[in-house]
């Protein structure tokens, strides 16, 4: 069984910044891929941006140039770093793992809790 744990959500202004964590505890695999969902009210969860053991990340069009993901695989850490924040960035975050099969096939999903970020204008 996996856990996910994130932390370091807020209120910021505008044009600020904020740096997200999230530590995943249980048994973690090599092909395993973490990264961020976010939802906002009255929308469907978005996929913000993931990250591979090896380090290779990939992020939505919105968030790329302001967003960084990074992730300490001996701690089972990923980090989500984000600047000039937008007002349309307010959402709930969510961390994801994905358990995947040797081919890319999804096999199961687990998510933390998530945090709230609050951009305000």
């Amino acid at each position: 069984q996996v856990q996910l744990v994130e932390s370091g959500g807020g209120l910021v202004q505008a044009g600020g910044s904020l740096r997200l964590s999230c530590a995943a505890t249980g048994l973690i695999f090599r092909l395993d891929v973490m990264g961020w969902y976010r939802q906002a009210p009255g929308k469907q969860r978005e996929f913000v941006a993931d990250i591979t053991t090896d380090g290779g990340t990939k992020c939505a069009d919105s968030v790329k140039g302001r967003f960084t993901i990074s992730r300490d695989s001996p701690e089972n850490t990923v980090y989500l770093q984000m600047n000039s924040l937008k007002p349309e960035d307010t959402a709930v975050y969510y961390c994801n793992l994905q358990r995947r099969l040797v081919d890319g096939a999804v096999l199961k999903n687990y998510w933390g809790r998530g945090t709230q970020v609050t951009v305000s204008s």
